[in-house]
């Protein structure tokens, strides 16, 4: 299959349609999150301790995508604005440094999880069994599997910012569907196969992140404006590197933060039992396909506005965010309401524990909250990101989640022996806070002084 490459002068990209690029967005993120809710479905039939292992080291795993999304966020930022600004030399040094970049990076994460994986498990007061399920995900998917998985995110961070997002989500769902066809063979054991448990449920990941590096390489040389050498990376300009860096690290640390803090509180959790811990992770499952049209749509508004910022059009792409972020936020509250609507059914396909269904139903109600607020954080965040603003998100994403998330979550949650709805009160409250913060920063036009072309 051919297909016309977009021409990169700055008018063209800053009037690519917003549907186009959300949509493949949106799809391609509803279907990865379709795949791990029946990942989480497969593994609930085989044992609910392997549910609550894959579940926590998810955490890990998604602290490391966090870790390769310092140089893909860099990346995406930095390469849009080049494009918005029709500099396509600079754009390719971008795509080359990036490369580089990942490329150690990916070595000594793979080094660090094999060798101290243990090490962290033993800090959780969890039993045995699901400490041996835990330490085998993460040892093949997040460890072994960091070294496709670094390269599928790149490679995919290139392709949306040159605007082939419907590329980008093709190949997702097709490696995507590799992973269920390797989870059904390492759980079932069909013809007579060994049943391999969670530890192929990690190897089948692992391999459809290797089979989405292949395809998304053979795709970026079939599209000729979209310039990835391999060749040359030696002569790339210091300034690139740095100036990723100087993008993706505060940009990153914001979703870092995130990340650490929801590491504290799931320990929190742990302390409630096995159960609750399952109870969270089922409300999280169910809670992605909600939040997936505003983080996709955060997406695509981070690459819009850095073609505008980069075309110097920055009033375009002010006017045009309110418009994004009421979409998103309607969106979120319809679809969180309505999975309350539906929850009795729903939740039947992933547990039959009476206990842990009660919970569920009282997180998904409370989630109304935290679905609210972070549709703000996921949609306006992003718009400055996109702009080049980064250190004020980070800094004040920083002070609310250690000092409203995790901090309420220990008052409310264990000392005040609210459980597991406190820890959401705690949660719903920094989204909220932060997204409304953000907010008053778009509104206040200091971004718009922040462009990197």
């Amino acid at each position: 299959m051919t297909t016309k490459p977009l021409t990169t002068g700055p008018a063209n990209k800053a009037a690519l349609p917003m549907v186009a690029l959300t949509l493949p967005i949106i799809l391609e993120n509803t279907f990865r999150i379709l795949v791990s809710s029946v990942d989480t479905l497969m593994l609930s039939t085989w044992s609910q301790k392997a549910v609550a292992a894959a579940g926590m080291m998810g955490q890990y795993v998604f602290f490391i995508q966090i870790l390769f999304n310092v140089i893909c966020i860099g990346t995406s930022i930095v390469l849009s604005q080049y494009l918005g600004a029709k500099r396509e030399n600079e754009a390719r040094h971008v795509t080359q440094a990036s490369a580089v970049m990942v490329a150690v990076s990916a070595v000594v994460i793979c080094a660090l999880v094999l060798l101290g994986g243990k090490a962290l498990l033993a800090q959780y007061s969890i039993e045995t069994e699901v400490r041996d399920y835990a330490w085998q995900y993460l040892a093949i998917f997040g460890g072994i599997g960091t070294l496709f998985m670094s390269f599928s995110m790149l490679q995919g961070t290139i392709l949306r910012a040159y605007g082939y997002t419907k590329d980008a989500m093709y190949i997702s769902m097709i490696a995507n569907v590799i992973n269920v066809i390797g989870n059904a063979v390492s759980l079932y054991g069909p013809f007579g196969l060994p049943v391999l448990g969670i530890a192929g449920v990690a190897a089948s990941s692992a391999f459809s992140q290797l089979a989405a590096c292949v395809m998304l390489a053979m795709r970026i040389r079939m599209r000729p404006d979209v310039h990835f050498p391999l060749d040359g990376w030696r002569a790339i300009p210091r300034g690139i590197y740095k100036v990723i860096l100087k993008i993706g690290i505060p940009t990153a640390g914001e979703n870092m933060a995130y990340n650490t803090a929801q590491i504290v509180i799931m320990a929190m959790v742990s302390t409630f039992g096995t159960w609750a811990m399952s109870a969270m992770i089922y409300t999280q499952t169910l809670a992605r396909f909600v939040f997936v049209a505003a983080m996709s749509i955060g997406t695509a508004v981070q690459i819009k506005t850095g073609y505008y910022v980069g075309a110097r059009q920055p009033e375009a792409a002010y006017k045009r965010l309110y418009r994004y972020q009421a979409v998103a936020t309607a969106l979120s509250v319809v679809l969180i309401i309505a999975l309350n609507v539906v929850k009795v059914p729903v939740i039947a396909l992933f547990t039959t524990v009476p206990e842990i269904a009660a919970m569920t139903y009282t997180l998904l109600f409370y989630s109304i909250y935290i679905e609210f607020g972070r549709s703000l954080n996921l949609v306006t965040i992003s718009a400055l990101k996109g702009a080049g603003d980064v250190k004020f998100p980070v800094l004040f994403g920083v002070c609310t989640m250690w000092g409203i998330m995790v901090l309420g979550s220990y008052l409310l949650g264990i000392r005040a022996g609210w459980g597991l709805v406190g820890i959401w009160l705690s949660i719903g409250t920094d989204e909220t806070l932060r997204g409304a913060s953000m907010l008053l920063r778009w509104k206040s036009k200091r971004w718009m002084t922040k462009a990197l072309v």
